[in-house]
């Protein structure tokens, strides 16, 4: 059994650690009301920007935008959204075996696969995977900003357009709620076509300066990137979330592990004050 002394100082250790695991819980908390509150006002902007953008697609079923043709799938980019930092539980490796097993699936179906990294975590993991990075950009910060993404974004649309892919997923870990956070793949390219019974309830003439196709061309570009800025901002609420529930749990086992801790010193210093007592009457029984 080890001594006293010794297991005082693993109590304090243990103390100190505790205290730190519990200031970053707090931490986490305040910082998943802001994520959410970001990620809750983005949802509006993107609902209407998808609605405009079917308008005119609707309006104008002549032209066809490479972003909302089809064709046969030789090659997939991904866009993985992670987070910077660790000690956020198994966030990111969660999502990036279902990465993985997205990628073994179209690999062997004869399918090549790229990727785009944000996060520094995903760049760490997917450097050494052997994937095809074609891009990588980290260090967002709690605050992101959509300016920050546009380069790694248009480094896949312009691979789309050259027809160098064809078919582009976007991959984040989508926020349920503060236990829950979801691991999630999303086909953003080709785009989905507006159902024509959501334009049919909200029909709007517009008119248009330069011209439609160029207008539409625009606004597909700034829906991408608002796609992608909204994964990144439910991916943060999801770190912050996830941070929050395993500083918690590393807050609890502290805890246990200094009740356990105390029970041991208690069981030491009963041990050396027995020693002690054998020691003084054996040397008055030697007397």
């Amino acid at each position: 059994m080890a001594g006293a002394k010794e297991i005082r100082t693993k109590i304090a250790s243990v103390k100190n650690t505790q205290k730190i695991t519990g200031a970053m819980q707090m931490v986490a908390a305040s910082k998943m009301r802001r994520a959410q509150d970001k990620m809750s006002q983005s949802r509006p902007y993107s609902k209407s920007l998808y609605e405009i953008i079917g308008h005119i697609a609707a309006s104008h079923s002549e032209f066809h935008h490479p972003y909302m043709v089809e064709r046969e799938v030789k090659k997939v980019a991904f866009i993985i959204v992670s987070t910077d930092r660790g000690l956020c539980g198994g966030l990111n490796i969660n999502l990036f075996r279902r990465v993985l097993a997205k990628m073994q699936e179209l690999d062997k179906d004869g399918v090549k696969v790229c990727a785009a990294l944000l996060g520094s975590k995903a760049g760490s993991f997917f450097m050494r995977s052997g994937i095809d990075v074609i891009a990588s950009h980290g260090g967002f910060g709690d605050d992101p900003k959509p300016e920050t993404l546009v380069g790694a974004i248009k480094v896949v649309t312009d691979m789309f357009l050259k027809k160098e892919v064809d078919k582009v997923y976007l991959a984040f870990n989508g926020f349920k709620n503060t236990m829950v956070q979801i691991p999630t793949i999303n086909q953003i390219l080709p785009l989905a076509k507006t159902k024509d019974e959501d334009v049919a309830k909200h029909h709007w003439d517009y008119l248009y300066e330069p011209d439609p196709e160029e207008i539409l061309g625009v606004l597909l570009d700034r829906y991408i990137q608002q796609m992608v800025y909204h994964a990144v901002l439910e991916n943060l609420a999801s770190e912050q979330a996830a941070r929050m529930v395993a500083m918690k749990a590393a807050t609890d086992n502290a805890e246990s592990l200094v009740s356990d801790l105390q029970l041991e010193y208690n069981k030491a210093r009963q041990a050396s004050i027995t020693l002690e007592l054998n020691d003084i009457v054996s040397g008055a029984s030697a007397v």
